[in-house]
């Protein structure tokens, strides 16, 4: 897959929303507009430039078969979505439904999925006095994606977790929650080493 910044992501995911056509207005109404003129353009020029959007002779702009490739063709597994998804950027549940433009309930399970066999990480984080569950891509999640660019995904489906790895991945998220927190730095790094030696015991 051709790398997306968070820029590009946006902007295809405006394309995508704008059923795969969009011009000046629609840029001028989106969060977009907040890059300014010449970073704007020069994020369109990039995007072009690697064939992920064209350009129409009335100035409109539309997503190629290329971008839609990136996240949105129904070739690729929801998992794989999820995944590439979250190398460009961290996203709450609803954010990756709003990206992937897929219902939140048929996503639960595909991100549980690669939760418990810790591709990716769920930390909970308070948003207007509400919990949010906030993920974020692991290295074992960006090899695995990685590994679909030569094995392709047929012959790299996610298998269930084993007990031990779904252990590891509630400690992992424990971790993130310590370090997270507003506790005092020494004690949270106490509390941090701690956690690691029982994990460490855990593999053997």
């Amino acid at each position: 897959m051709r790398k997306l910044g968070t820029v590009d992501l946006e902007i295809l995911h405006l394309a995508i929303k704008e059923n795969g056509t969009f011009d000046e207005n629609n840029l001028e109404n989106s969060n977009l507009k907040r890059l300014g003129v010449g970073r704007l353009l020069d994020a369109l020029a990039s995007l072009k430039d690697r064939k992920l959007i064209s350009l129409n002779t009335n100035g409109s702009f539309s997503i190629t078969e290329i971008g839609r490739e990136t996240l949105w063709s129904e070739n690729i597994p929801k998992w794989a979505k999820i995944l590439r998804l979250l190398q460009v950027r961290s996203c709450n549940t609803n954010e990756i439904a709003d990206f992937l433009r897929e219902k939140e309930e048929n996503l639960t399970e595909d991100i549980e999925k690669l939760r418990k066999n810790q591709f990716i990480l769920m930390s909970a984080q308070r948003q207007e006095e509400k919990i949010i569950k906030v993920y974020e891509i692991l290295p074992e999640g960006i090899e695995k994606i990685d590994s679909t660019e030569t094995l392709g995904f047929e012959n790299n489906e996610i298998s269930n977790p084993t007990v031990d790895t779904e252990v590891f991945s509630i400690i992992n998220e424990i971790i993130k929650e310590i370090q997270d927190s507003q506790i005092e730095e020494s004690s949270k790094n106490e509390i941090v080493k701690k956690v690691f030696k029982l994990k460490e015991k855990l593999r053997i």
